[in-house]
This record gives C-alpha cells, structure tokens and sequence, in this order.
C-alpha cells in the first residue's frame, strides 16, 4: 500500500505489525474499535456489554435506516461504539471504544445509551472507565434526540466521578462536535493520540461561517495540547503501559503510608548521617539570595528524578494554555501514589524563556489547583516544591487573572481534604511562591529564602535605592533560620554543604526519609482532623 501522507510505499502487514503507523513517516492511521480492543485489553478479557441497543425506527427516515444499514453491512458492527469489561495488564475496567468507520463514529441514541449505561454499570461495579474517543460529533439524522445524548453521558459520568472512580479519555482522529463537547473532555486524566484532529466546530464550518483563517496545525492533539485541554500526548506503542500505571496509581490510595519495611528501615539507614550534618552558618542572607538564584542550582525535577519511583507530567489548565513554569503531575513514591506540583526555572537560557524563569502564570496557578483537586478526589497526599521568584506581573498575566488565580488556589488548598506539604528548595517570592506553599507542613531548604518581595524590590520600594539590596536582605528576616524562629516554617533541611547537581542525591535521600514519615504521621487520620490542623498552622501567624 502507499502512505497517504509521505506516499512511500509498504506492505500492508508491516502496517499492521508497526500499530498501524506509517513505518516510514509516523502517519498515524485510524483503527477500527476490534482492533483497538486487541491491542489495549488483555487477550480474551473483553466481554461486550449491551450490544442489543441499536438505533430505532422512530425517526421514520427511511434513507437514515438505509445508512445504519448499510453501516452494519461494512463494519459487523450494530453501532459506533463497543462498551464492556475488559483488563489491562490484569487490572479490571470499564472499556468503551468509539469507531469511525460507522457513520463517522457520530453520537445518536444507541451510541449514547450504550455509553451510558456502560458507565452506570462501571459506577456500581466500582471499575475506572477507559473511553476511545472518535466522533464527528451528535447524528444529524436524529435532531434534538442525538443532543440529548451529551448531556446524559455527562450526568454519568458526574455520578461516576462523585464516587471517586477514575475516568481516562483517550482522543482519537477525529473527536470533534458534540462528542467533544461531552464525555471527551470529562476525563480526570485526557490523553490524546500524536496528530489526531481534536476540536469542537470543523475547520471548514469555522471557515465558512465566520471567514476567519486558521492557524497551522489548528486542532491537532498538538495544538491542543499547547492551548491547555490535554494532558498528554500518547505514542500507541505506549497507551497500554501508561493506561496502566493511571488505573493502579488512582486504585491504590486507601493509605497514606504503603511503604515496604525493608525499604523504610534502608530510608533510616541510608539518613541517618545527613540528617546530623550541621548546618552551614557561614552564608549571609544576600549571598543565599544570588546562591538559589544561580543557573546550576538544582531544580525541582532533579529532586522529583530522585526521590520518586516514576513520575508521570500532566498539563493544561483545561481553559487557556499549558505553563511550563509550573509542572505538575502523579508519581510513584514507595508504591504510594502522590501528587506533585513544582516550579521550574529552566538550565541555559533557552529553557528559562520557554519556562518564564519560573514565573508561573494564572494558567500555570489554574493548572496546580486542578491537580490538587484531582489528588483529593483519589485520596493522594499532595507533594509541592516552591522555588519561584513569584508570580509573572505580565500584560496577559493581568488580563487572565493572575489575583484570582493566586487567590482560588489559597482558598481552595486551605480546605483540601489530603495532607499537604511544601517544601522551599530556592527563592519563594511572594504571593507567587505562596500560592503552591499552603502546606500541613512547610520545609526549607537551608540556604532557600523566602519572602515578600525581592531585596531588590524591598530596597527600591523603601530606601528607593535598589543598591542597598544586601542589606534589605539582612533586615528582610528572609533565611531558613530567620524563619523558623517566627514559626512560618516547621523544619529546615540540610542542603550537605550546599545544594549542588552533585549532591542532589545525598538531599532526596534526606527528603525522602522525611515525606515517608510525614506520610506516617497522617495515616488513618480523618479528614476533618487534616484541614483543622492546616487552618490551625497559618491561623497562629
């Protein structure tokens, strides 16, 4: 066969042994919901649910019925959509796999009741639910009928979610209209295949409707994935694995603490000499200041790359943009699931101006506190490195809110119902750096500071003299040790005679020690006591 994309010419059963990608270009080609269920679900695990809910004749159309019938002909399918139970890789799920062949995947009636039966079915048998998006939106041929359907899969989904079950969406090529509009975009977790179209209304009604020229790549996963909607982009070689680390990272979180006693008493071991390192008293206020600030200081990743088993980003804020700023996503410590949010400053100068230096946007705030509600939702203990100047003070920062964002995110993490800590490992500047640091605890690195504006800014706004920066850090009161006198702080750690790329090993050791501990302390605590004692620390401020 030839590739409708490069035109380079193969043999149709390479096609297939390659997952359906153009071997020589990446062209990723649809697949049919039969084989999509061979390469995701265990082999013979799939049992389909409800296959007896076909379309009815009360539309009276008779060229509709000829369509479904001619449908059912060419696929062996009786609907676009197969629902059932299914395993990946031996973990139970509800499986819902959309099908273009038939009449585009488009939603009527039979499309949404199978789906939202399926999901009741997945609600009262406690399974998560994975759906294969891939639709051209609502059945034209079944009216109102068919718009009826976005709200129903909707509201099941909703019951599904209040009972704390997880809900993946995978978006195919193409979702689009009324299906994405829907269950598409409900997932707690939206993945999507590398450029599979992904919009509500098509480029050609946008075009003829409104006259406006499109952007390229417009609608691609990756479009979207910039703009903020999706979490990821997922290869096909790589859905099943990663599918599979979702369903057990939400699945196990019964207990704060999960941790194998040999690897607890090896923490232990292994910290006990850091813990007891002395302090370095030698560093003035201003030369910690220019220490955190330095280009080689480490980052939040490389602390993240350490301490936890795997860790796995999500991006957007579903609204606006993704912030690189801030990351975010779910990671495996000692086989307990926890969430974690950071700010990262970049390496080389490239990497700052992709990453604002570190400055987070309101997009970048909106982003954190979906996460953090998502870890309430599955029962993860929330993980946050600070190490920020403070918030982006832009044009466009304005524009979307950047107060409302801070603000949402230091209201709504006061009541969170899971434990909390952040952990200070550089410069935490302001309101910018408090919007992440509402913490049950709040660590600091020894030679961090933390503070309500730069030195620079205090001098200038004070002494209107931004010189004497150095001394305003003195005064400012901005260092671990200043801090935790004051009670603003709970510990301080060592940083093994100064945070370097080379010991950054020597550190997560010491941090990972403390947050098993930390995650010690609040197993079998209720929820109310976690929120009290949250209100408690900042209300003695």
């Amino acid at each position: 066969m030839k590739c409708v994309s490069c035109l380079s010419e193969f043999d149709e059963k390479e096609l297939k042994k390659n997952k359906y990608i153009c071997p020589i270009c990446g062209k990723y080609y649809r697949i049919n919901a039969t084989e999509r269920i061979a390469m995701i679900a265990d082999k013979g695990s799939f049992v389909e649910w409800f296959s007896d809910v076909t379309t009815s004749d009360f539309f009276g159309d008779d060229e509709y019925e000829k369509k479904i019938f001619d449908a059912c002909e060419k696929t062996g399918l009786k609907e676009a959509v197969l629902v059932g139970k299914a395993k990946i890789k031996g973990e139970s799920v509800c499986l819902g796999v959309c099908d273009s062949r038939f009449l585009m995947g488009s939603m009527g009636y039979a499309v949404g009741e199978r789906l939202t039966r399926a999901i009741e079915k997945a609600t009262s048998d406690n399974l998560p639910i994975v759906l294969f998006c891939c639709s051209g939106g609502a059945r034209m041929q079944e009216g109102i009928v068919s718009l009826m359907q976005m709200e129903k899969t909707s509201a099941a989904l909703t019951k599904h979610s209040d009972m704390g079950l997880l809900y993946c969406s995978v978006l195919t090529d193409p979702t689009t209209g009324g299906v994405t509009a829907s269950f598409a975009m409900l997932g707690d977790i939206i993945m999507a295949e590398p450029g599979a179209t992904i919009g509500f209304a098509g480029q050609r009604v946008i075009k003829q409707t409104i006259g406006q020229d499109l952007p390229k790549g417009f609608q691609s996963a990756e479009f979207q994935l910039e703009h903020g909607q999706i979490d990821g982009i997922v290869e096909r070689k790589n859905l099943k694995r990663v599918l599979y680390y979702f369903i057990v990272a939400n699945k196990y979180n019964s207990n704060f603490a999960n941790f194998n006693d040999e690897l607890r008493r090896g923490f232990v071991n292994l910290s006990k000499a850091f813990i007891k390192s002395k302090f370095d008293t030698n560093n003035t206020p201003w030369k910690k200041v220019r220490h955190v600030r330095d280009i080689k200081h480490p980052q939040a990743i490389d602390y993240i790359k350490e301490i936890f088993d795997v860790f796995v980003e999500l991006k957007g804020d579903r609204l606006y943009k993704d912030d690189r700023a801030l990351i975010g996503g779910i990671a495996m410590f000692r086989g307990q699931p926890v969430t974690v949010i950071a700010e990262d400053r970049g390496r080389n100068i490239n990497e700052c101006i992709e990453r604002n230096f570190g400055m987070p946007n309101p997009w970048g705030y909106r982003k954190a506190l979906r996460l953090m509600k998502q870890a309430e939702k599955f029962n993860r203990p929330i993980v946050s490195f600070i190490s920020t100047s403070g918030a982006y003070c832009g044009i466009e920062a304005e524009e979307h809110g950047i107060g409302v964002a801070i603000a949402n995110n230091l209201a709504e993490m006061a009541r969170l119902k899971v434990p909390i800590v952040a952990i200070i490992i550089g410069e935490a500047g302001s309101g910018g750096a408090l919007a992440t640091a509402i913490g049950n605890e709040v660590w600091m690195f020894e030679n961090a500071t933390y503070s309500v504006l730069s030195p620079e800014g205090y001098a200038s706004i004070v002494w209107k003299d931004a010189s004497r920066a150095e001394e305003a850090a003195r005064k400012m009161k901005i260092t671990a040790e200043d801090l935790k006198k004051k009670g603003i702080i709970d510990d301080v750690i060592t940083e093994c005679g100064g945070a370097t790329l080379n010991n950054v090993d020597e550190i997560s050791k010491i941090l990972s020690y403390k947050i098993m501990k930390f995650l010690e302390k609040y197993k079998g605590k209720t929820q109310e006591y976690i929120i009290e004692e949250r209100y408690s620390r900042f209300r003695r401020l």
